[in-house]
């Protein structure tokens, strides 16, 4: 439950470790202010209001002279000023100002009420005297101190600072993590990765090159058994072509037929085993209509009088590498014409994939091979007769080259009765080099 609301990203759950603590902290702090502090000041500055109050009405009480009492007034700080036409209302005042009303009842023994000016930003005391209503004004700020307001500007300024300085140095450290994220997965895709130079904090860097060391040495092991099959296809590839220029020379005969058809099988296996070791060696991805070379693929064996149907509508254009793909789809089309017969390939979009679909109307695949039988040389035909398929390196292939153009390929049997394989290719994760 808690890693639901926890940031998928580096990025923000550092941000999440530094500024939460912080804002905590400031709340806490702001919460105690207004706890202590702030009821303080309301308080102590109520009570200083309600005292002069007092004296002023005490004043009125003992009979001076108006102009005594204005004079006082004056130098408080407060306006005065007698309506005798007032009718005057006990009580006002209490729920607006509970702290002053309250400071002011326990100090005054005449009737009393509070209300605040619309016009402006004062506050009208009135009290009732044995001639008139005294009418007190006093600035709202006699009540309220403006040191909070920078408190609490100081607070969330400060707040904001540090989150644009914790954004900025943060988005700089994780550049070079999400750097190497690219770099990797490019590789892992088969994308040369030129440009790649460890860069960031030291481990960064330390992760980055030992990523670069790694890279070298796949690279070197590519090469070197890239070029072991290159000598191994010339030396198989010798002796076949002896044996075909022998078989060219003999009589027919059962002999001749027998013998062309283990050269036929020989010859296939050699391109089979051949096919899914290069992979993608040497090859560079190039963008291509996806409708359009399958439609490509489909015409030659319709030209071929195979049944094999299209239909396309995802309208993309992604960045592939034509050979490896190519071989990926030649094997699930042969496999469905093998076993079932005829193969309907369909294109369309889901989400951010691109799905290829083949199907055929074959006896399908059990539920407990459909893992076992993308394993190398594993075939459901048991007794390995090659009349029957290849050497079980079709799947195999297909999904060495799907994945490394960083899709997946699916299995289903359909309700009807044949086999479905789907290719997913991810849309966002293709991009141009």
């Amino acid at each position: 439950m808690r890693k639901r609301w926890l940031p998928y990203t580096l990025f923000g759950r550092a941000l999440l470790i530094l500024v939460l603590p912080t804002i905590l902290v400031q709340l806490v702090a702001i919460y105690m202010f207004y706890e202590r502090h702030w009821d303080s000041i309301v308080r102590n500055m109520s009570n200083t209001l309600a005292g002069q109050v007092r004296l002023l009405s005490e004043m009125a009480q003992a009979g001076k002279p108006y102009r005594e009492i204005e004079e006082a007034g004056e130098w408080m700080g407060f306006g005065i000023h007698q309506d005798r036409s007032r009718v005057f209302s006990d009580g006002i005042g209490q729920a607006q100002y509970p702290e002053l009303y309250a400071l002011l009842a326990r100090k005054l023994d005449v009737p009393f009420s509070i209300r605040q000016l619309d016009a402006r930003e004062d506050i009208e005391i009135a009290v009732l005297t044995p001639d008139t209503v005294l009418v007190v004004e006093v600035d709202k700020k006699r009540l309220v101190s403006s040191t909070t307001y920078i408190f609490l500007l100081w607070m969330v300024g400060s707040a904001l600072i540090l989150l644009t300085i914790a954004v900025l140095f943060l988005r700089n450290q994780i550049r070079p993590i999400r750097n190497l994220a690219e770099a990797a997965e490019k590789f892992g895709l088969g994308h040369d990765i030129p440009d790649f130079r460890p860069r960031g904090a030291a481990e960064v860097r330390q992760a980055g090159r030992a990523f670069m060391v790694m890279r070298n040495r796949i690279q070197r092991q590519v090469t070197t058994r890239t070029q072991m099959l290159a000598g191994i296809s010339h030396d198989l590839r010798t002796p076949l072509t002896r044996m075909k220029l022998q078989l060219a020379m003999m009589p027919e005969g059962e002999a001749a037929e027998a013998l062309a058809y283990d050269i036929g099988v020989m010859e296939r296996m050699i391109n089979e085993y051949l096919d899914f070791a290069r992979g993608a060696s040497g090859e560079t991805a190039e963008v291509e209509d996806i409708d359009a070379f399958i439609a490509r693929m489909v015409e030659r064996y319709q030209r071929q009088e195979e049944p094999v149907t299209f239909e396309g509508k995802s309208e993309a254009q992604l960045p592939i590498r034509r050979n490896q793909m190519a071989r990926a789809l030649h094997n699930l089309i042969d496999n469905a014409l093998r076993y079932g017969g005829k193969a309907d390939i369909t294109t369309r979009r889901d989400g951010k994939y691109i799905v290829i679909s083949v199907s055929d109307e074959g006896p399908g695949v059990p539920e407990e091979k459909m893992e076992e039988i993308f394993q190398p040389f594993t075939r459901l035909d048991v007794s390995r007769n090659q009349d029957t398929g290849g050497a079980g390196l079709g799947l195999s292939i297909a999904r060495d080259a799907v994945q490394a153009h960083g899709g997946t390929i699916e299995l289903r049997n359909l309700k009807k009765g044949g086999l479905q394989v789907s290719i997913n290719l991810p849309i966002e994760l293709q991009q141009v080099e």
